[in-house]
């Protein structure tokens, strides 16, 4: 079995709700609920789902941006705990490439002073600093004499390079990316990617890369974790999730992956006339949305959208398929399992 570099269990981020004369909290907003997985030593997990299902939240709980209410998060083998010297090993281990390039790099500094912070800050000598980032710098492919240049005259690409090269800086084993191609042109973001993996290959790092662009997802990743509404849905092998490119998600009577992994897939745009993207309707827009599939059922909460759902899959005992067989590390959170029909 390959080591493991991350894992979480039962992971939950919770938002406090406020109100009142004295905004006095009266509730609390569940952004992350009781997600687990693993995170193989050399892979790449690739996280998915529509804006707002807790991806970006559970990225920054894995940092210490924000506050993890409940579950356990074990990183190489030693369990971080809620204090300020377990924080400091984690950042030493892991660091995050953010989504906009262009808020991410302090426009008043340097690419010096950008780079060279960090390994400043933990000791190293200045000279020693500047080779290592002239030494990143070449390799995420940034010109020679950049390090007395600032940010605003690198390109969207090219400050997206920047800031993975700074997050090497400390020699992390874990990447964290959160949508970093997103706001950048097709031809760059192929540029990004392969870095990425370039980096996963030469250097060993383990990446978590979020993405909502399922064709990016199924080229580069080794695992997929499937978000909705805070949950994981499912989790799997990269040829699990996507199957030979099969969208349904039943075959035989056996359920392939979760409806909304297939609604994900199918929502992908073609070329094909013939092969039009399927929109999920909305929960009440009276496109096909069924009532009762709200965030505080008790049951199964994609309910309202599924095109398989039944009256059954509202009680709250949903139960966690693990597929047998070749599929023994495939998990489906479905009521149905393998009786769907």
């Amino acid at each position: 079995m390959a080591d493991i570099a991350l894992s979480v269990k039962n992971l939950s981020v919770r938002f406090p709700i406020r109100g009142g004369v004295f905004s006095k909290v009266q509730n609390y907003f569940t952004a992350v609920d009781k997600v687990s997985f693993n995170l193989e030593q050399g892979k790449i997990l690739s996280i998915v789902g529509e804006s707002g299902c807790g991806k970006s939240t559970l990225v920054k709980a894995l940092v210490g941006l924000v506050d993890f209410c409940e579950g356990q998060y074990v990183l190489f083998g030693e369990a971080v705990k809620k204090k300020a010297s377990s924080w400091k090993r984690v950042r030493d281990y892991v660091q995050m490439v953010f989504q906009d390039p262009f808020s991410s790099l302090n426009p008043r500094q340097t690419i010096l002073e950008v780079m060279t912070a960090p390994l400043v800050a933990r000791g190293v000598g200045f000279d020693t600093a500047r080779a290592k980032a002239q030494e990143l710098l070449e390799r995420v492919s940034i010109p020679a004499g950049a390090l007395e240049k600032f940010p605003h005259e690198f390109s969207g690409g090219q400050r997206q390079r920047l800031c993975i090269a700074r997050a090497l800086t400390v020699s992390p084993k874990i990447l964290l990316c959160d949508e970093v191609t997103s706001a950048l042109d097709v031809s760059v973001q192929a540029q990004i990617l392969h870095l990425l993996d370039d980096l996963r290959n030469d250097l060993g790092i383990s990446i978590v890369f979020i993405s909502h662009d399922m064709q990016v997802v199924r080229a580069l990743s080794d695992q997929v974790l499937v978000m909705y509404l805070g949950q994981k849905v499912e989790f799997g092998k990269s040829s699990e999730i996507f199957y030979d490119g099969k969208l349904s998600g039943i075959v035989n009577g056996q359920l392939l992956r979760h409806p909304y992994t297939e609604a994900l897939l199918r929502s992908v745009p073609t070329l094909s006339k013939d092969n039009p993207p399927e929109i999920l309707p909305f929960l009440g827009d009276g496109s096909g949305g069924k009532s009762g599939g709200c965030l505080e059922n008790a049951g199964c909460k994609f309910y309202g959208r599924c095109k398989y759902g039944e009256a059954s899959c509202l009680s709250g005992n949903i139960n966690s398929m693990e597929n047998s067989g070749n599929w023994d590390t495939h998990f489906i959170r479905c009521i149905k399992g393998n009786n769907i029909k």
